[in-house]
């Protein structure tokens, strides 16, 4: 059995039990039932999906995936290709916003070059390199079946590793200058939105670039969804190594009971695809928050996700995901340090 297949087989839904024995729990603490919201809401899937009523505190991490796309030269992006390189060398030397808010939330960051078009041969960077970017999905097919796959096994096997060594909290980020085009095919296909919805400025492209853009996801579109056999399919046809290699991140954290904060446009499309591939594996993803790419609510619907913050983010790298750890960390404490009635002395209205 390959490493995906023995994944797939093994991801099974958070059991709901956990959840109600952990909204029990908050009941019983100082506060009228349900007072803090979605903040019990969190702690209660945070449990769930590490299947225990009052999980530890999390202990944290950020996988930044890079790659490119053949896609870029139908002039879809405002920024050159070179900048996926000169990005993915400032997130190891610790100076892009990821860094920052990562640090800010503690949270380690893992940065993979899943397929940047010259390899990133820098210390610090995992080099897992499935292609040296992708095909023009325009044109043609992104990758072959086996290179999506391979793409998968890599983030699987990072999210397996992180696992054994105590991570209990993923964030996914990505780089690839490009990449919200393929995600917004990848998001049309599974969504049936049409180009125009869910097309979106990306890196800031004006006008005529946002044309340029649409057409390139119509004929992505025309090209590849009817052909699109199965999730894989679609993914080695449409999608884009860091996003194959998200998708995988997202299995495999599943598949060992981590929960995903899944940030922005382009992790949410991998997200769905992972989704796609195991239902069960969106009882172990926390949307992180709704940023301002218009797809990016058709994916969140998709996934029938409420995200955490909305604060018009669109720059990826994970940055939404590491701002949400925050919160996440606020309802963890909130269940294992807050009084009971019981314990303070005070009266429970019952309500």
């Amino acid at each position: 059995m390959t490493l995906l297949a023995d994944t797939l087989a093994r991801i099974t839904s958070p059991d709901p039990a956990i959840a109600r024995e952990t909204q029990a729990l908050l009941d019983g603490k100082t506060k009228p039932r349900g007072s803090l919201g979605r903040l019990e809401e969190l702690a209660c899937r945070i449990a769930a999906a590490r299947g225990v009523p009052v999980p530890e505190l999390p202990v944290k991490a950020v996988v930044v995936m890079a790659g490119d796309h053949g896609v870029a030269a139908e002039g879809v992006s405002a920024f050159p290709q070179e900048v996926t390189w000169q990005m993915v060398a400032n997130f190891v030397r610790g100076g892009a916003g990821i860094n920052v808010l990562a640090r800010h939330a503690g949270a380690e960051v893992i940065v993979a070059d899943m397929g940047v078009k010259q390899a990133v041969d820098l210390p610090g960077v995992r080099q897992v390199r499935v292609g040296a970017g992708t095909g023009n999905i325009a044109r043609e097919a992104a990758m072959t079946r086996d290179q999506a796959a391979a793409a998968l096994e890599a983030g699987i096997a990072i999210a397996q590793e992180l696992a054994q060594r105590g991570v209990t909290l993923v964030a996914t980020g990505e780089m690839g200058i490009a990449n919200t085009t393929p995600a917004a095919v990848l998001a049309a296909h599974f969504t049936g939105a049409s180009p125009e919805e869910i097309t979106g400025r990306g890196t800031g492209v004006d006008d005529a670039g946002l044309a340029r853009k649409v057409d390139a996801v119509r004929r992505a579109l025309a090209l590849h969804s009817r052909a699109a056999a199965d999730p894989l399919d679609a993914l080695a046809r449409m999608g884009g190594f860091e996003i194959a290699g998200l998708a995988g991140l997202v299995l495999g954290a599943a598949a060992c009971r981590v929960p995903v904060l899944v940030d922005g446009f382009i992790s949410g499309a991998a997200a769905l695809a992972a989704v796609r591939l195991a239902p069960a594996a969106r009882g172990y993803l926390v949307a992180a928050h709704r940023s301002v790419e218009p797809g990016h609510r058709r994916v969140l619907a998709a996934l029938d996700a409420r995200p955490l913050l909305e604060l018009e983010l669109r720059l990826g790298e994970g940055t939404g995901a590491a701002l949400a750890m925050h919160l996440v960390d606020a309802a963890v404490r909130i269940l294992r340090e807050m009084a009971t009635f019981a314990d303070a002395g005070v009266s429970d209205s019952g309500r």
